[in-house]
């Protein structure tokens, strides 16, 4: 039997702690990135049980599982696309909120955002939830190193996982994504996006904490991602998030005790 293929335009929201992306219309597909709680896409094709979805903050694309996703109406997005103007986000790796609707409890991963905060309670389309307030932040954090330092050392040790951007498992770029918008920035997926960024940093004698610095293959195509802490140290989700010695070279790994990534390009944000 055909499948039959519908065009549409509608926005929808995550209500759930993490949903993967995938490449294709399919469970065992490729997953590309992950839309948290609270974050808005558009849908752009439906298929018996998937969604083609394109992400409100990157521009990312690929396909969903349906249920995992609540279109919204246009008043719904108005107000809602209105409130994630001003909304605070969970500033570290893993929180929990508590809805006010059926007190259940919800995780909520790094860089979520919290519409209507104020006081430990937020608000998403009507429903309350409740959250610690030591884990929001309620405006961005300015990037300076004891920031960042204080910021980074909390992620340290979350795996590396292919596509993905929460507590549990973080690709690189995913990392510099999450980490950079605790500070206001806000980047594009993948690290061969995220070198378009910006401005270059030349040399890296001059480089600050909070610089992204990228790293390539033998072909010249950028492949990772990592920021810099200052001129000697990198850190970056390889196998999984940590801090490494960071040259002219590139980075140099105690542990392999050979440099595992090359240096190609440094950009400010």
């Amino acid at each position: 039997m055909a499948i039959i293929s519908k065009l549409i335009a509608m926005k929808a929201i995550s209500l759930h702690s993490v949903v993967p992306v995938r490449t294709e219309a399919r469970e065992g597909a490729e997953q590309s990135t992950q839309i948290l709680f609270g974050e808005l896409c558009t849908i752009l094709e439906q298929i018996p049980r998937w969604n083609r979805v394109q992400l409100l903050s990157d521009g990312q694309e690929g396909w969903v599982d349906a249920k995992m996703i609540a279109p919204m109406n246009a008043e719904e997005e108005k107000r809602y696309g209105a409130a994630l103007k001003s909304a605070a986000m969970v500033a570290m790796p893993m929180a929990y909120a508590v809805s006010e609707n059926n007190g259940q409890t919800i995780p909520l991963t790094a860089g979520t955002r919290l519409t209507n905060y104020k006081d430990g309670r937020f608000e998403v389309l009507g429903v309350g939830f409740r959250i610690d307030p030591s884990m929001v932040l309620t405006a961005p954090r300015e990037m300076n190193q004891g920031n960042l330092l204080q910021t980074v050392r909390f992620f340290l040790n979350i795996p590396y996982l292919w596509g993905g951007k929460n507590a549990m498992g973080m690709d690189c770029s995913g990392f510099t994504q999450v980490v950079m918008s605790l500070f206001g920035k806000s980047l594009l997926r993948n690290a061969s996006e995220q070198v378009t960024q910006g401005k270059e940093v030349a040399k890296l004698e001059n480089v600050q904490a909070g610089d992204l610095v990228f790293f390539d293959h033998e072909d010249g195509k950028i492949s990772h991602v990592g920021i810099a802490i200052d001129a000697e140290r990198v850190i970056h989700c390889s196998g999984r998030v940590k801090v490494e010695k960071l040259d002219e070279t590139g980075i140099f790994s105690a542990e392999q005790s050979a440099y595992t990534h090359h240096l190609a390009a440094i950009r400010r944000i």
